[in-house]
C-alpha cells in the first residue's frame, strides 16, 4: 500500500526505511499464527487423532511450493497487488478481478468470525459484558492498525509475533515439565500410539478430512507476497518465506506433538484450544489466562493483517480499473479514505451477520471464505509459469501444490460438518464470475 509523503517530506525525498529479510519472515509468522492454529487444530485432532501430524506437513509441504512460487514472482517483478497482480499479467483482467474480489470477500467474512472468537474469549474474565461491545473494541482498534500505516503495521506485527510465539514455546516448556515430574505429572502420562489404528482412530478419512485443518493453520501468506516491495534486496524473498514456514511448521509439530501425546483425542473440542485441554488436569493455574489471552492477541493480529490485506487489495483493484477510481483517491489519511471506508463497511456488515445468523450458518460461510484463499493458492501456482520460466521441477512442484489444495479442498465434501462450507464457497465464487460477466458485456454495449 502506497502511503503518501508527510508534509515535512515533501519538499525534499526521505529515503524509505527497508525491510531486511529476517523481519518480512517475522512478519509471516505474527500475520500466520492465528485462531486457525489456536483453537482450529482442536478441530482437525478430533478428526484424525495424532495422524494431524500428517495433515500438518502435507499442508506445509502444500504451502512452501505455494509461498516458494509466490516469492519467486515477487522478487522478479515487486508488485502492491502480489497474486492478484500476477494472476492478470498471466491469465488477463478476468483474473484479477476474479483473484482480488474473492480475496476481498474472503477475508471480510473471516474477519468477522474472529471478532466474534475474540468477542467470546474476552468474555473469559468478562462474562457479563455483551458481545457487540467487545467486536466493536476489536474492530476500532484493527482499524486503528491499518490508519498508522506501514510501518506501524510492521512494529505491530513484529510485537505480535514475539508474542505468539513465546506463547507456544511456553506449552512445549510446561509440557516437557510435566513429563519430568513437575505440576503433578509424569512421565507415564505421554502416550505414544502403538498401532495404526491409534494412530489414524479414524482411518484415512479422518485425515482426508482433518487436511483442511493443517492448511488453515498455515493461511496468511498472501501477506508476505504484498509486503515483499519492501524487502532491502527482492532476491531474499524466497528465503524470508523459507525460513519463515521451517520456524512455523517446527513450533506446530513439537507443540502437536506434545499436544496429542498428553490426552486422549476425546478430550478435544471446537471450544477449547487443545494446548489448554491438554494441560487442564496439571496443576497450572495460570497457564489457561495467559493462552487466552495469547489466543486473543493472535487473533487480533491476523484480524489486523487481513484488514490491512484488503484495503491495500482494493486500493490496487480501484487502481488497475477493477474497483472504482474512488477507492485509489488519497486524503490526509497514510490510507485513501474510501478504500478504507469500504473496510470498514465490511466489518460492520461482518459483525453483524455473526450476530444474526445461526452458528452453524455462520461457521459454514467462514469456512467457505478459507476454502476461497486456498483457490486463490491455485491461482498462484496457475500463474507462477506465465511469469517466470519454469523449470520441470518447477512444474512437478506445481503439480504436486495443486494435488494437496485439492485434496484439502475435496476434504471438506466428505466431512458433514464442512461439506456445507464448500458449497458456499462455490457460491461466493460464482456471485464474483457473475458481476464479471455483467460487467464484460456491459464494456462491450
Amino acid at each position: 500500500m502506497e502511503i503518501p509523503a508527510s508534509a515535512g517530506d515533501r519538499g525534499g525525498k526521505k529515503k524509505e526505511n527497508k525491510l531486511a529479510w529476517w523481519q518480512l519472515s517475522l512478519i509471516g509468522v505474527g500475520c500466520i499464527i492465528g485462531t486457525g492454529y489456536f483453537l482450529g487444530s482442536g478441530i482437525g485432532i478430533k478428526m484424525a487423532g495424532t495422524s494431524i501430524l500428517v495433515s500438518f506437513i502435507l499442508a506445509a509441504i502444500g504451502t512452501l511450493i505455494v509461498s516458494d512460487a509466490l516469492m519467486k514472482m515477487a522478487a522478479k517483478d515487486p508488485q502492491k497487488g502480489s497474486f492478484r497482480s500476477y494472476a492478470k499479467k498471466a491469465f488477463g483482467k478476468w483474473a484479477g478481478f476474479s483473484s482480488g474480489w474473492v480475496y476481498w470477500f474472503s477475508e471480510m467474512l473471516i474477519t468477522g468470525s474472529q471478532l466474534t472468537a475474540l468477542s467470546i474469549l474476552s468474555r473469559f474474565w468478562f462474562p457479563n459484558v455483551p458481545l457487540w461491545i467487545f467486536a466493536s473494541g476489536y474492530a476500532i482498534l484493527g482499524i486503528l492498525v491499518v490508519v498508522i500505516g506501514t510501518k506501524g503495521f510492521e512494529r505491530a506485527q513484529n510485537i505480535f509475533a514475539i508474542i505468539k510465539v513465546a506463547a507456544i514455546l511456553m506449552f512445549i516448556v510446561l509440557a516437557v515439565a510435566v513429563l519430568f515430574g513437575l505440576f503433578g505429572g509424569s512421565s507415564k502420562d505421554f502416550n505414544v500410539p502403538n498401532k495404526m489404528n491409534e494412530f489414524f482412530p479414524n482411518g484415512m478419512m479422518g485425515l482426508w478430512s482433518s487436511l483442511i485443518y493443517g492448511f488453515y493453520a498455515f493461511g496468511g501468506i498472501e501477506i508476505m507476497g504484498i509486503m515483499t516491495p519492501r524487502l532491502r534486496k527482492k532476491e531474499d524473498a524466497r528465503k524470508s518465506g523459507a525460513y519463515m514456514l521451517f520456524i512455523l511448521t517446527a513450533i506446530y509439530l513439537i507443540s502437536m506433538v506434545l499436544a496429542t501425546g498428553l490426552v486422549s483425542i476425546d478430550k478435544f473440542s471446537s471450544e477449547e484450544s487443545p494446548f489448554v485441554s491438554a494441560l487442564q488436569k496439571y496443576n497450572i493455574d495460570f497457564f489457561p489466562h495467559f493462552f487466552n489471552g495469547a489466543i486473543i492477541i493472535a487473533g487480533f493480529s491476523t484480524m489486523a493483517a487481513s484488514l490491512f490485506a484488503v484495503t491495500s487489495m482494493v486500493v490496487t483493484l480501484s487502481e488497475d480499473g477493477d474497483a472504482p477510481k474512488l477507492f485509489s483517491k488519497k486524503g490526509w489519511l497514510k490510507v485513501p479514505p474510501y478504500a478504507l471506508g469500504l473496510t470498514i463497511c465490511g466489518i460492520i456488515a461482518s459483525i453483524i451477520l455473526s450476530f444474526l445468523m445461526p452458528d452453524s450458518v455462520y461457521e459454514y460461510i467462514t469456512t467457505g471464505a478459507g476454502l476461497m484463499l486456498l483457490y486463490n493458492w491455485m491461482f498462484i501456482l496457475a500463474s507462477f509459469p506465465k511469469i517466470i520460466e519454469a523449470t520441470g521441477f518447477d512444474h512437478l512442484k506445481r503439480f504436486i501444490g495443486m494435488g494437496l489444495i485439492l485434496l484439502a479442498v475435496s476434504g471438506t465434501v466428505i466431512e458433514d460438518s464442512s461439506r456445507p462450507g464448500f458449497f458456499v464457497s462455490v457460491l461466493f465464487v460464482v456471485l464474483v464470475l457473475i458481476v464479471l460477466m455483467v460487467m464484460h458485456f456491459k464494456n462491450k454495449t
